[in-house]
């Protein structure tokens, strides 16, 4: 049965490993750089302008934001990480919160959002590496592609692949948030994971 991503729903906020849901149903959890779209690529994909709140400052996430699709997975956002202009003891606060979800088993598969225009950071690295360490697939969405030109696509989505050490597994998708490019290919990949 294709996976309806128009019907999807809000459940609720984590701010302790103790809110985190375990009823069995896989989880897509999607990771980014505070100003990297992940926002915006969440509302493309389920078609809907402020679903996932986009923050006119970067770091708006700060708990881990549950949402239903179809009745069939979860749509995990995870805090943004990297910029967001807040406190140590609340980024501390974040870092703990993130490493209990990651050593919880609860992950299917990683969903990692980062700039097509700009090397990865060491955040970005440290981040797949999360991912790699809990054994689920990593799809990787390449967003903002919009931004650049045709000549410069390929070469940078070879520095993408190189930087975080993608595996033969891992996808990576061209994305815009902004244009919708990429967006059928994702929504395959993602119904692929939750049909699994």
């Amino acid at each position: 049965m294709p996976v309806n991503f128009n019907c999807t729903e809000f459940i609720r906020s984590a701010a302790a490993p103790k809110d985190f849901l375990r009823d069995g149903l896989p989880q897509l959890a999607f990771a980014g750089r505070s100003n990297v779209g992940k926002s915006s690529v969440i509302n493309r994909l389920v078609n809907r302008k402020n679903f996932a709140r986009v923050g006119a400052s970067p770091g708006k996430t700060s708990q881990i934001n549950y949402f239903l699709l179809d009745q069939k997975a979860y749509l995990v956002d995870l805090p943004g990480y990297g910029y967001a202009k807040v406190s140590k003891a609340e980024r501390d606060r974040w870092g703990r919160l993130m490493e209990a979800y990651f050593a919880s088993g609860l992950i299917s598969w990683g969903v990692m959002i980062v700039d097509a225009r700009h090397k990865p950071t060491a955040d970005d690295v440290t981040m797949a590496n999360w991912f790699f360490e809990t054994g689920c697939p990593l799809i990787v969405a390449a967003n903002k592609l919009d931004k650049l030109k045709k000549s410069q696509i390929e070469p940078n989505l070879q520095v993408i692949r190189d930087t975080l050490a993608l595996r033969g597994e891992d996808e990576l998708v061209p994305f815009s948030a902004e244009k919708g490019d990429g967006k059928d290919q994702l929504l395959k990949l993602l119904e692929t994971a939750i049909e699994q």
